[in-house]
């Protein structure tokens, strides 16, 4: 047997937008670029099935700046639930 070719995993950020203006953004993710690939044909396939017109996906790898960010804003939430905790 051959091994698989492993992917190398990338954070990427995911932001939903409705027709009516609507907007989600999920918590940074890690993918393959073949997964970021697969999940926006997946994401227009439910909308489809769901009779939504005009829905958008929007995956882009996250660059240095949004892991920063992502880590400033888990220390922060982190302190928090310590000063609760006290």
């Amino acid at each position: 047997m051959t091994p698989k070719t492993q992917q190398p995993l990338h954070p990427y950020s995911v932001k939903i937008e409705t027709p009516t203006g609507k907007s989600a953004a999920l918590p940074v993710t890690l993918l393959t670029p073949k997964q970021a690939e697969e999940v926006q044909v997946e994401f227009k396939r439910l909308a489809h099935e769901a009779g939504v017109k005009g829905a958008r996906i929007n995956v882009q790898r996250a660059v240095a700046d949004d892991y920063e960010k992502v880590i400033r804003e888990a220390k922060a939430c982190l302190r928090t639930a310590v000063t609760k905790a006290a």
